[in-house]
């Protein structure tokens, strides 16, 4: 596949590895009361050559373990790196965490579909309630070839139909569906019915390891969250933290896995 030049809008929302003031997103997150909290971590790339994949790994676990109130993790695609014979033993990892966690696929979890459902438990395109009622939408965009590809829209839609009367919806899909990174892939349709959604809340991707900030388009925040693993990227590792406060104003922040450092964090 053709890689685009990476945009140098999207390094405006990025953050570099030093301190930055955030008072009131502290005080937030320790006085306020959560209706929902969750996290997302994405492109641990288990079993990548040359990389300590069992470390990084275990550092994440504990880390999310340590974390108060976890209602759920997503693990947002490159579960493992190429090898399928490697899925079961990356879910062996997952399967320390305290909270429920569910997964999407990356380009490098070279799976068939029939083996997918049966380590997982759950077809590639999947959606469910969280415990405060939000809709949680998980889409496919890859496959056992490892293409890139656009999510499949109407399935999403089915699902925002259904959710119409939520509050809050959250969708995660590995690729950027747009070309504002190198590794994006650009699909119109999806943002275009994602937009058309008022209750969406914000879209998470994975994929893009030196990308960790945030993206409008037309009116919808796009997060990343760095990565965990993998031979390339930041040179720091890190995940996502979303809350719904009871108020159900929605803020999220980025924290590093190594010592919990908040590196950002945004309003949604």
């Amino acid at each position: 596949m053709q890689r685009r030049p990476f945009l140098q809008k999207l390094t405006l929302f990025s953050t570099a590895v030093f301190s930055i003031p955030l008072d009131i997103l502290s005080k937030t997150i320790q006085n306020e009361p959560k209706k929902l909290r969750f996290v997302v971590a994405s492109d641990g790339h288990f079993g990548q050559p040359n990389t300590d994949y069992t470390r990084t790994h275990s550092e994440l676990m504990e880390s999310i373990n340590k974390e108060e109130q976890v209602d759920f993790v997503v693990f947002n695609g490159d579960l493992i790196h190429d090898n399928p014979t490697l899925m079961p033993q990356v879910k062996l990892y997952y399967d320390a965490l305290k909270s429920p966690y569910f997964v999407t696929r990356g380009n490098h979890d070279r799976v068939s579909n029939q083996e997918w459902l049966r380590i997982w438990g759950n077809p590639e395109n999947h959606a469910f309630h969280a415990k405060d009622g939000s809709g949680i939408i998980l889409l496919n965009c890859s496959n056992e070839e490892g293409e890139y590809l656009c999510g499949d829209v109407t399935y999403l839609k089915s699902k925002l139909e259904e959710y119409t009367t939520l509050s809050h919806v959250f969708v995660f899909i590995h690729i950027s569906q747009n070309d504002w990174t190198r590794h994006g892939v650009k699909c119109d349709e999806l943002l275009e019915t994602i937009s058309n959604y008022s209750n969406v809340k914000a879209v998470f991707h994975g994929h893009d390891h030196d990308v960790d900030g945030i993206m409008i388009n037309r009116g919808k925040p796009y997060l990343w969250d760095g990565h965990f693993g993998g031979s390339w990227g930041n040179p720091f590792h890190t995940y996502r933290v979303v809350e719904i406060l009871e108020d159900g104003k929605t803020i999220t922040y980025l924290k590093t896995v190594k010592d919990g450092t908040i590196l950002n964090g945004h309003s949604l």
